[in-house]
């Protein structure tokens, strides 16, 4: 039986799958009996909450009216006091939750709010529905971080200007510097602005897990309040995120149960360490961490950008769900930004589009780069293949071109394999040269290349020359890597049948070229 090549060095744990592929998704399953329950439910309450709720908003409105009269329509200049302040904090939140009881929400509340010069900011998670804002409502409504275009919202802009809220503005350029100064001024004002609640993943999740927390909450350095809010219902109504129900089904369904339990829980303060306060980054994990081990459910590195690719890998007629890759992680690991992982799922739908499931199989790989099915492709397709599952998916692609091939993909190895291409040493491939060292590098006799040699010889000349090679080489990152692959197999091959059976000796050797193999994995954690 011939001896297995063993890897020089193992996978980094870091880049394996996170415990939760997919927090973006609500996949539940509603029953016939749920369905038939929730028909005969909603004919009775979902009349009955409308009518309560439109009531609780002609109260709401003319309340926010009289409170905001006369105050700035964009941008708080000065925190609300005396009678505004406290017609908010009493009577708007009693309006509040007299709207979310009238949709049938029994809210349950644990542990104790601290005060403004105790946790100046709220962080809240997980973020997993419209539904999240009774955490507001139950903290008096402190000052939380809304789009500007809300404010222009009819009936609710008013309500949210009570709210006096943190405005960022998508047209601005300086918006994302303008709300982080903003923030860090109301925490630091020393209990002379309300509280500021924000939630920290940016985005909604299916609160399978904690997602990356952004860092706005946790830049100025002063303690944070950790807020948990967990629906504990047999079936899930309230999810809304980027795939399944809608916003008006989430409605609908919610209005049609019985009631529905939201429980809002307060964790003690977190009051940052020096190394935490000269890193947000730092801080942000840390709480997160708190917050993950009270609700019982692990973190992944996902974040919102993860969302983009998302819906851009829709637009590219992939499965939505091919676009996760765990940016936070990626990015920071290899070094790439969201654009130049935009260009990557550019180039791996143009490969996978045709595939099923938007994955690619050893004979689609072997397709897209027009050469058959052998030892040394092989090989380049199993250290693709992180998860052993058979299919390259993007996030494999990715890790694979940017720590396998790329760094591969230097002059010294396209030299040497023009050099061998080259046979008659005169600067130019033909492509007989070409053919005739494939066939005998591939073990294919009857082999025609004449494709792959057109695409590289862009010039039409009928022979390649180095700077062709170098710039085919440059946009197909993957043939470098082969390439290499396949000297390393002819070097293990010499060493098993110099001396057969001498594992140690092969291993050694394995040892002492560990700078040119495996260089998957030789990114730090």
């Amino acid at each position: 039986m011939p001896q297995q090549r063993v890897f020089a060095l193992p996978r980094q744990q870091s880049l394996l799958l996170p415990a939760v592929i997919n927090p973006f998704v609500q996949d539940t399953k509603i029953s016939k009996t749920a369905v038939i329950k929730c028909v005969l439910l909603g004919i009775f309450l979902v009349p009955l909450r409308v009518i309560l709720m439109s009531l609780v908003l002609t109260l709401t409105w003319p309340v926010a009216f009289i409170i905001t009269f006369k105050q700035p329509l964009k941008g708080a200049v000065e925190p609300m006091t005396g009678w505004r302040r406290l017609m908010c904090k009493r009577v708007m939140a009693a309006l509040g939750r007299a709207y979310y009881f009238a949709m049938g929400f029994r809210v349950v509340v644990k542990g104790k709010q601290a005060s403004s010069l105790e946790a100046p900011i709220l962080a809240v998670a997980p973020h997993s529905s419209f539904f999240d804002a009774i955490a507001c409502l139950i903290s008096g409504l402190p000052s939380t971080v809304s789009r500007v275009e809300n404010l222009a919202t009819p009936i609710f802009g008013r309500i949210i200007r009570c709210f006096q809220p943190v405005l960022v503005s998508r047209t601005d350029p300086d918006s994302r510097k303008n709300t982080i100064l903003a923030i860090e001024s109301r925490a630091k004002s020393e209990g002379h602005w309300p509280q500021v609640l924000i939630f920290p993943e940016g985005t909604c999740t299916n609160r399978s897990c904690l997602i990356t927390f952004k860092q706005g909450a946790f830049i100025p350095g002063v303690p944070v309040q950790p807020v948990l809010l967990r629906y504990p219902n047999k079936m899930d109504t309230v999810t809304w995120t980027w795939q399944g129900h809608t916003a008006n089904m989430v409605l609908l369904l919610t209005l049609c149960q019985l009631y529905t339990t939201v429980e809002v829980e307060f964790l003690p303060p977190y009051v940052p360490k020096e190394d935490e306060k000269k890193s947000p980054a730092l801080f942000a994990s840390r709480v997160r961490d708190i917050m993950a081990k009270a609700l019982g459910v692990p973190m992944t590195d996902h974040t919102y950008e993860d969302c983009r690719l998302m819906i851009s890998a829709g637009e590219l007629t992939l499965p939505m769900e091919t676009g996760l890759v765990e940016f936070t992680k990626i990015s920071r690991k290899l070094n790439l930004k969201w654009d130049c992982l935009k260009k990557e799922l550019e180039s791996f739908a143009a490969m996978a589009s045709s595939c099923k499931g938007g994955n690619i199989t050893i004979e689609e790989f072997a397709r897209i780069l027009k050469l058959p099915v052998n030892p040394a492709l092989a090989e380049l397709f199993t250290l693709f293949d992180r998860d052993g599952d058979g299919t390259i998916d993007f996030r494999e692609y990715v890790i694979g071109v940017n720590i396998l091939c790329r760094p591969a993909n230097t002059e010294d190895v396209l030299k040497m394999a023009f050099q061998l291409f080259d046979m008659d040493e005169d600067g130019e491939v033909s492509l007989d040269e070409f053919n005739a060292l494939l066939r005998s590098a591939l073990g294919v006799p009857d082999l025609d290349m004449t494709k792959l040699f057109n695409e590289i010889n862009a010039d039409g000349s009928g022979f390649i020359t180095f700077n062709e090679f170098q710039m085919f080489a440059s946009s197909h990152p993957e043939y470098a890597k082969l390439f290499t692959t396949y000297l390393e197999l002819q070097r293990y091959q010499a060493s098993q049948e110099a001396m057969p059976g001498d594992l140690e000796l092969a291993g050694q050797i394995r040892k002492g070229e560990a700078t040119e193999d495996s260089i998957s994995d030789k990114k730090d954690d």
